[in-house]
């Protein structure tokens, strides 16, 4: 399976202390993978490198074969992020057409049919009317917010989609609605994911892989089975130990 992403030896500093400590990480084409921790470890830095919000200190970042260069004028649009708040995403003063729109004026795409067929073809896959587009943001549910998030973050073609604890603000039924459409999204679309969360019950349903992180340094990594029934780190224990009952959660996703 090609490999769409790799990290190679990733360290980073922010004043004089060591955040990301020799982190080393692939990403397969068309797969999901987990990033897990405690808040505070180092998984969002993790994202806003990737994604060219933040810079390196030094390690390599090599996306399909090319390692990404932060010194030069850099395309950072293939990478995009999902935030936890969508409401971080979405202009409150503009109404949703607008927002969706934004990402073609960027590109410089002017052709007005493609762009309403398009915004028409991304609501429909996200169980949105059409008529959401002439509504503000204030006026969504959670739900509908964050899926509107990850159709701006969709407009632009990306070949690696990284979601940043994209459901923890969610109630329960409004978390297994949005991964089942992150799911719908990578079969239909053939994304690929880099999947971060504190909760190990989400990466558990979502990931194909699953590395898990502690005070900037991963510590352990393997299938979502591995992780869950044969962990070997004695962090992923206590992760383990403190993880709540998920039958209701399950249930929540199977009924979605």
């Amino acid at each position: 399976m090609p490999i769409v992403l790799e990290v190679k030896n990733l360290n980073k500093y922010y004043n004089n202390k060591q955040i990301l400590k020799n982190i080393n990480f692939h990403v397969n084409e068309g797969e999901i993978f987990g990033l897990v921790g405690e808040s505070g470890c180092g998984k969002s830095t993790t994202a806003k490198i990737l994604t060219g919000l933040s810079e390196k200190d030094t390690g390599d970042i090599i996306f399909k074969g090319e390692k990404i260069e932060y010194n030069k004028n850099r395309d950072f649009r293939k990478i995009q992020m999902v935030f936890q708040d969508p409401d971080s995403s979405l202009n409150p003063m503009k109404t949703i057409k607008w927002i969706l729109e934004e990402p073609f004026k960027i590109n410089k795409i002017n052709d007005k049919k493609y762009i309403s067929e398009k915004i028409d073809e991304m609501l429909e896959m996200a169980n949105l009317t059409k008529d959401t587009v002439n509504k503000y943001p204030h006026e969504l549910s959670g739900g509908q917010k964050q899926r509107i998030a990850i159709i701006l973050a969709l407009l632009s073609s990306p070949e690696l989609l990284i979601a940043d604890e994209a459901v923890s603000s969610l109630d329960l039924s409004g978390q297994a609605s949005i991964l089942n459409f992150f799911k719908k999204l990578q079969s239909e679309l053939k994304l690929s994911y880099i999947f971060i969360s504190h909760d190990l019950r989400v990466v558990y349903h979502m990931c194909d892989r699953i590395a898990v992180m502690k005070d900037g340094v991963i510590v352990e990594e393997g299938t979502p089975q591995e992780v869950y029934f044969n962990c070997k780190h004695e962090y992923t224990k206590e992760l383990l130990k403190a993880l709540p009952g998920s039958s209701e959660f399950i249930k929540a996703v199977e009924k979605n």
